[in-house]
């Protein structure tokens, strides 16, 4: 082998490497996204550490934040089917074992749009893999795409 082509694999080792954890961070949202529609509890809380918090940006109204519990909570006692999907392929930023996952969403309730925004999601790596410590979004109902 000659030299060029092992310091060509030894420079592409690390981009390997990062696209791998970009897909494994998105897919821990995407996880917990099923485990919305599921109403699966254990599979949300699968995907976060268990101190995460969820934080609401609504309007001009001051964020809201409520814990995974809460959050549990709430999805439990929800009625109707419900829905959170990414319109589009999200901004991964990796640093170490820190990712910060940003991508507009929409969400249907019964099949139904709801609403749309950004989420915000910022993952840490452990030793079971990525994990959610915050997921900050906001909830809007005019310029969304497709509605």
């Amino acid at each position: 082998m000659h030299l060029s082509a092992i310091l060509l694999a030894m420079m592409l080792a690390p981009l390997a490497l990062m696209a791998s954890d970009e897909k494994d961070a998105v897919a821990v949202v995407q996880k917990t996204f099923d485990g919305l529609a599921a109403r699966d509890a254990a599979t949300i809380r699968s995907t976060m550490l268990p101190d995460a918090r969820i934080f609401a940006v609504r309007g001009d109204a001051a964020p809201a934040g409520v814990s995974i519990d809460e959050f549990l909570q709430r999805i439990a006692t929800a009625q109707g089917s419900l829905l959170e999907r990414f319109t589009g392929e999200p901004t991964v930023s990796i640093r170490g074992r820190m990712a910060q996952i940003w991508g507009e969403y929409e969400f249907l309730h019964d099949g139904q749009f709801s609403h749309c925004g950004v989420d915000s999601v910022s993952l840490f790596k452990t030793a079971d893999g990525w994990k959610i410590a915050a997921i900050a979004y906001t909830a809007e109902t005019t310029g969304c795409k497709g509605h």
